[in-house]
């Protein structure tokens, strides 16, 4: 019986990377949510659109396409992304497009109807309380901001993007603050969401520890 499973968790904490080993270890299919609001913020960042304004972002979004590729890419009206949308400067932007109603509205539409067929494993900060609250199985991942800092520092010399570790630290801080603090969906915890510090785990750790929640429920 497929179901679907909810990882929610503030920035660098392993979603996506908790994720895409689920993915593998169950066939199913990844739901990067987090990757979908860099898009927008890109965008927003390269047509200049003012993200305050509704009818600059309804504009915006009806002509906007996102897609994922089987290899795990990810595709902005066509062009792949995957890099670009990875900078620290859109991931400041996407915590603040995030915050603007029209842009979750659109984005958890589509983000729910995709989901409709079971079987996918959904990332993000508001999944589990928002986007799936009927998600079979719901994952909370923490770490402390040194960790993530630690973390994201590593992801990005690895692709190739240059950072400050200090700056890194103050910027998840700030952006820790306005993932919770926001209005509209505001990262916090589901109710009947499991709670997992990775921050001395290693992904295989992280990964068995989420199997050993998911398989009872696949029976």
């Amino acid at each position: 019986m497929a179901i679907n499973i909810a990882i929610d968790g503030p920035s660098a904490s392993g979603k996506s990377t908790i994720a895409k080993e689920l993915c593998k270890e169950l066939e199913y299919k990844h739901l990067d949510t987090g990757a979908m609001y860099r898009c927008v913020a890109l965008k927003v960042v390269r047509t200049g659109a003012d993200y305050n304004k509704d009818e600059a972002m309804k504009e915006l979004l009806e002509n906007t396409t996102i897609d994922f590729t089987p290899e795990g890419g990810v595709l902005l009206d066509g062009e792949d992304v995957s890099k670009a949308i990875r900078t620290d400067e859109i991931s400041m932007m996407a915590s603040n497009v995030s915050t603007r109603k029209i842009v979750r509205k659109y984005l958890v539409a589509l983000q729910q109807e995709i989901a409709k067929d079971k079987g996918y494993v959904m990332d993000g900060r508001d999944i589990g309380t928002v986007v799936l609250p009927d998600a079979e199985v719901k994952i909370f991942l923490v770490a402390s901001v040194e960790t993530r800092a630690r973390r994201r520092y590593l992801e990005n010399q690895k692709r190739g993007i240059k950072c400050n570790l200090r700056e890194l630290k103050e910027e998840l801080v700030e952006r820790d603050y306005q993932d919770t603090h926001r209005k509209e969906s505001p990262l916090k915890k589901a109710p009947d969401a499991i709670e997992i510090d990775t921050s001395e785990m290693t992904i295989d750790e992280v990964t068995d520890a989420v199997l050993n929640i998911v398989r009872p429920k696949l029976v």
